[in-house]
Formats: C-alpha cells, sequence, structure tokens
C-alpha cells in the first residue's frame, strides 16, 4: 500500500520556495491528497496561499520513493501564519489535519508525521511554553491516528530570523529551537532537524527553494536515523513475545 505523510505547521512547512529557482521534481510515485483522492504530485503541494511555493517534503517524498521504490502520498495541512494556541487539539485547524490523515490512512498508510512551525509563537508571551504545548498537540495526534510506532520530525528554525527586519520578536527564535530539540530528545521515536545554514528569501522570513530542498534531505536522514529504532523496537518487541510463549509452554 502506498506510503503516506501528514505535513503540519505553518508557512515554512507549506512552503514559500521560488519554484523557478529550483528543478522540478520527476517522479510519478509521488502524490498528493486533495478532496478525498489522490493526485499526482503538483506545486505547491500546500496552497494555503498565493505566495505558497517548493517545500521540504517534495525533496523527502523523492528519497523516501527512490530508495524504497514505492509511492508516496503527502497529505498536506500546514497553514501559514498559525500559532500553537490554533493548533491546540479539537481545534479547527488540529481536527482539519486529524480527518484529513483519517480520510487519507484509508488507502495509505501513514508511515511519519513532519512538523515545522514555531515563527508565530516568538513573541515573549508565548515562547516559554513552546515545548509544554507542543508536547500536547503531537502527543494527541500520536494518539488519535493511532501513530505510536512511526517516526515524527521537527524541524528547526532558521538562524536568519536573526536578521529579519519585520520585527525584533524573531530573535527569540532560538529559544523555540531549544524546546523543539529538547522535546524530541526527550519523547520517544521524534527527531529534531536542524536548519543551521540554511537560507532564506529577501523577506528572511521563509526559506529559499534551495535550501528547502536541502531541509528534506535533512528531514529524511533524520527519519532513517528514527526508522533504524522502531525496527531495533520492533525486533526486541517480537524476542520478547517469543521469549514469553516459549515460558509460557514448558
Amino acid at each position: 500500500m502506498r506510503h503516506s505523510f501528514l505535513l503540519i505547521g505553518q508557512s515554512n512547512a507549506s512552503g514559500r520556495g521560488i519554484p523557478s529557482e529550483v528543478e522540478p521534481i520527476n517522479n510519478d510515485k509521488l502524490f498528493v491528497y486533495r478532496n478525498g483522492r489522490w493526485r499526482n504530485m503538483y506545486v505547491p503541494v500546500c496552497p494555503d496561499a498565493v505566495s505558497a511555493g517548493i517545500c521540504f517534503i517534495e525533496s523527502f517524498a523523492d528519497l523516501y520513493s527512490k530508495e524504497r521504490n514505492v509511492e508516496v502520498g503527502i497529505i498536506p495541512c500546514a497553514i501559514g501564519g498559525t500559532n500553537l494556541d490554533q493548533w491546540v487539539e479539537g481545534g479547527v485547524v488540529f481536527d482539519n489535519a486529524l480527518h484529513m490523515a483519517e480520510l487519507a490512512s484509508r488507502t495509505s498508510t501513514i508511515a511519519g508525521v513532519l512538523w515545522h512551525q514555531g515563527e508565530s509563537d516568538c513573541h515573549p508571551d508565548k515562547y516559554p511554553l513552546y515545548e509544554q504545548k507542543l508536547e500536547k498537540i503531537l502527543g494527541a495526534y500520536r494518539k488519535k491516528l493511532n501513530l505510536n510506532d512511526v517516526p515524527f520530525l521537527v524541524g528547526g528554525l532558521g538562524d536568519y530570523l536573526e536578521f529579519c527586519p519585520k520585527s525584533d520578536i524573531f530573535k527569540n527564535y532560538k529559544y523555540i529551537n531549544e524546546q523543539l530539540k529538547h522535546y524530541a530528545d526527550n519523547t520517544p521515536l521524534t527527531g529534531f532537524v536542524s536548519a543551521v545554514g540554511l537560507t532564506s528569501n529577501p523577506d528572511f522570513m521563509h526559506f529559499n527553494a534551495k535550501s528547502q530542498r536541502e531541509f528534506g534531505v535533512r528531514y529524511y536522514n533524520e527519519f532513517i536515523k528514527l526508522e533504524d529504532k522502531t525496527k531495533i523496537f520492533s525486533d526486541r518487541h517480537t524476542a520478547d513475545s517469543d521469549i514469553k510463549t516459549e515460558i509460557e509452554h514448558l
């Protein structure tokens, strides 16, 4: 069955890379879930705004598909400008992604969740509670979608936010990154994807197309690390079950 990935977060998850700045990805095994059907992948995969463009999940899905020779489906639910309070369980934004994933899972197997968000929570009143809120949100997705054995990936914010002319609050991105990494380091089957060295569009707010492509590769490399841990856990679980069965038959 087709393997699928839920894409959630804000504008850098939906993607704002300019398509003309990179070569298109040509892979007939990539699909996007839209209006209850799987469509051959198109750009933008997550058309949440007129400025939507290249997204990191494109290169991620391309690598996943080619290395495994499988069809990959993208479930695009990122929405630009959203903060964690809008992603809270039971809210419209949360439920939209939940229902999309539930519908897509009828014709695919969800193999992971990709999250990128945080710019909208850089305000001093918001960032101190970031990890606490994120834990509840992603934990709820794991539980409701029964995804206890698949990797969740959270991406770091770009260092270029230090120079964003829009507002000084974006300099607090470093505190968001610290919490994202701490959350990943202390949550099973969760990985942190660094954005160090990646560059932005002229707005100093959004990753440019080339960095989106590179970010997708980094997401995939982190996915592989978690996938290996999943296999180890699965092998140990199977071995323990076999031992238990042998003991019961003694």
